[in-house]
This record gives C-alpha cells, structure tokens and sequence, in this order.
C-alpha cells in the first residue's frame, strides 16, 4: 500500500512558479510510475505529467510542455511538480498519483490506471 500527501500548492500572479511535493509512504514507492493530474471546477480530471520509477523517463500534456518540470526522489520517497510561467487555465486542484503497473505504462495518461491517489492541492494562478 502507498499513501501519497500533496503539498505545495497556493496562489500565484499569472508567470509565477509554485512547486509541488508529494510524499509518499511505503517501501513500494519506487516501484512505481507516478503522475500528476489536475482537475478544474466543471471539467474531468486531467493528466499533467509522469515519471518513471528511475526518473529516467517523463512525459507532459502538451498544455504545460516546457513550462512544467516532474520529478523524483526515491530515497526520499517524493515526487514533485516544478511550475513554471504560469497561467490563470493552470488553476486547479492538483493530485499525485501512483500504482502505474509497468505493463500498463502506454497508459499513463489514463487517470483510471492509477490505484493511488492524493487528496489534492489547490493551485489558484490570478491574471
């Protein structure tokens, strides 16, 4: 079992950066994939980003290309979201995610391919 606890979030001027840490607990955590999505008021749950269980592979939604950095750190069980310049559309509630199962990988952008979830962080970007 994997628990994950989001922190980080607030609100920031349009072109501002925020970054977000997710802590993990369980010797299991660097088995795994981990992403984050993010869900705005009215709309489904988005992908955002993922990282490979080594942090030798990231993918990002084309939405925050070049302007969001994921990462890990597996001896301290954390992942985080660098953000970078941005924009009122980035306000959201931001969740980490893990439990990818490797051979599900083609599938990291798919919200339902995650057993573990956090339970969200507010970030709120003001134009």
């Amino acid at each position: 079992q994997v628990q994950l606890v989001e922190s980080g979030g607030g609100l920031v001027q349009a072109g501002g950066s925020l970054r977000l840490s997710c802590a993990a607990s369980g010797r299991t955590f660097s088995r795994y994939a981990m992403g984050w999505f993010r869900q705005a008021p009215g709309k489904e749950r988005e992908f955002v980003a993922v990282i490979g269980w080594s942090g030798g592979s990231t993918y990002y939604a084309d939405s925050v290309k070049g302007r969001f950095t994921i990462s890990r750190d597996n001896a301290k069980n954390t992942v985080y979201l660098q953000m970078n310049s941005l924009k009122p559309e980035d306000t959201a509630v931001y969740y980490c995610a893990g439990g990818l199962k490797s051979y599900r990988a083609s599938y990291y952008y798919l919200a339902g391919e995650y057993d573990y979830w956090g339970q969200g962080t507010q970030v709120t970007v003001s134009s």
